[in-house]
């Protein structure tokens, strides 16, 4: 059974909470990715997504000098890099999320996308069910 090491994303930009609002939405533009991971030294601390900047952000007309902090979203589902790639398929379709942080203890090692799952020959069904499960809520 493939594991989430073999196939996350390991080469992941993030911010630290000393940016704010405009430098993430700069790299989510740059890097054609939804979400930051935020990170103090190496250590996870929080994710902004797009939908953050959009409801926590703009919508709140808070100006792209905002920290990242205020509009992160701090209580996150994360796994193991040791973990089945069923067991992401899982999570992500559990918690309706489309991205998962790979931490080993509070370390960020890399991202767990539904694109890594379905670009996996393996786990195509897995991802099917985990994106239908996503979608029928959002």
């Amino acid at each position: 059974m493939a594991t989430v090491k073999e196939m996350m994303t390991t080469d992941v930009e993030c911010c630290t909470p000393l940016d704010n609002i405009y430098e993430a939405a700069v790299k989510m533009r740059d890097y054609n990715v939804g979400s930051i991971p935020i990170v103090d030294g190496n250590r996870l601390v929080g994710i902004v997504t797009d939908r953050d900047l959009v409801i926590r952000g703009i919508a709140e007309k808070k100006p792209g000098s905002t920290a990242v902090t205020e509009v992160m979203s701090e209580q996150l589902v994360t796994i193991s890099p040791d973990a089945s790639v069923a067991e992401a398929a899982r999570l992500m379709a559990k918690h309706q999320i489309r991205r998962l942080p790979v931490v080993e203890g509070d370390t960020l090692v890399g991202m767990m996308s539904l694109g890594d799952l379905a670009i996996h020959e393996a786990s195509d069904e897995q991802a099917g069910e985990a994106l239908t499960e996503i979608s029928q809520y959002h």
